[in-house]
């Protein structure tokens, strides 16, 4: 086992996707005809996006991937893509039992929202045979999306998940861990989430999820409010979570450490206007705190990397498209400005 001090990198692993992204312009009513106005394809899932976002970013340190995919057309993308933006794909497995999974994402062009129609595929028979964790010297290990990874969510008699296991492993050999989880409007939340946070050392999520996780409303009258928000992520801590709670919303983000010490940081405020989506900002935002993280910066330096890609993200209809080298992404600090954080 190395100590932190002699690992190097990110190992991000789980949902590797195919987005097909159209722009459409409204959202239908069930039965109802809408117009597709442009298409195309990009990047999905959490590692993919983390990995290809810090590869664009600008990290000087070494990415490495998990995942497993159909042998397919979709597959052979991402593969390509891990070849052209210099990410290790080593532990990127293949199967014919299933299609690479895929995303339709509808997104309205007025507003930039989103929405996911999403075909599981490769990503539900990922489990823990997959994983070699002692083949990677890298300092932190990303896993993502909980929620979404079918065998991994599993929960077994004793109230443990294989997502669990996995970490569990991880932080006995070295690494730094860190999880993201899809937003899914469900009840399993707590079955599945809950046994995976005493595992986590930086857990980056929504709003949503936040609220899911641990019962607290955190949206009044159709805004985040932050002392809910507070709250939330002081009960996530309760549950095991070890160094740093980040939870980002449309407006900024909250960042609570084990200390109990906040920081709160409005997000760049991107008209309207300029946003063509939205797809993707979450993990662009996860990407840049834990470029930010691994470098052992401070927590405000973190969350204005991640605010600065997450920003960047909103200027493509794809995940992944937007994103800028860092010294750019910070230039959209200035054209912009920060929103304020009320409540």
């Amino acid at each position: 086992m190395n100590s932190i001090d002699e690992r190097c990198g990110i190992l991000a692993a789980g949902n590797w996707i195919i987005d097909h992204v159209k722009i459409i312009d409204n959202f239908p009513a069930q039965d109802t005809l809408v117009n597709i106005l442009s298409q195309s394809q990009g990047t999905g899932g959490a590692p993919y996006n983390a990995l290809v976002d810090l590869a664009k970013l600008g990290a000087d340190f070494p990415l490495e991937g998990i995942g497993l995919v159909g042998d397919d057309e979709n597959g052979r993308t991402i593969l390509k893509d891990c070849e052209k933006f210099g990410i290790d794909a080593k532990q990127i497995h293949w199967t014919k039992e299933a299609p690479t999974s895929y995303t339709d994402v509808m997104t309205v062009q007025s507003t930039g929202r989103r929405t996911f129609f999403h075909a599981r595929g490769a990503n539900a028979l990922l489990n823990e045979k997959h994983f070699d964790l002692k083949a990677s010297n890298a300092r932190i290990f990303n896993l993502g999306y909980l929620l979404l990874l079918d065998a991994l969510d599993v929960v077994a008699e004793d109230g443990t998940t294989g997502a669990a296991r996995l970490l569990k492993q991880a932080g006995e050999l070295g690494f730094m861990r860190a999880v993201d989880v899809v937003s899914e409007d469900s009840d399993r939340f707590v079955a599945v989430v809950t046994p995976v946070l005493p595992h986590i050392d930086y857990f980056i999520i929504n709003e949503f999820e936040a609220s899911k996780i641990t019962g607290i409303e955190v949206n009044i009258d159709g805004k985040v409010d932050f002392k809910a928000l507070s709250r939330a992520a002081e009960r996530i801590f309760a549950l095991g979570v070890k160094e740093w709670v980040i939870i980002h919303c449309p407006a900024g983000a909250l960042a609570r450490n084990s200390d109990g010490e906040e920081i709160l940081m409005g997000s760049i405020d991107v008209p309207v206007a300029d946003i063509v989506g939205t797809a993707g900002a979450g993990d662009a935002f996860a990407a840049g705190a834990l470029l930010g993280l691994h470098d052992e910066l401070d927590i405000e330096e973190c969350l204005r990397i991640a605010s600065c890609s997450a920003a960047s993200c909103l200027s493509d209809s794809t995940c992944t498209g937007g994103i800028k080298p860092l010294e750019e992404c910070y230039k959209l600090e200035e054209k912009y400005g920060y929103q304020e954080i009320r409540g």
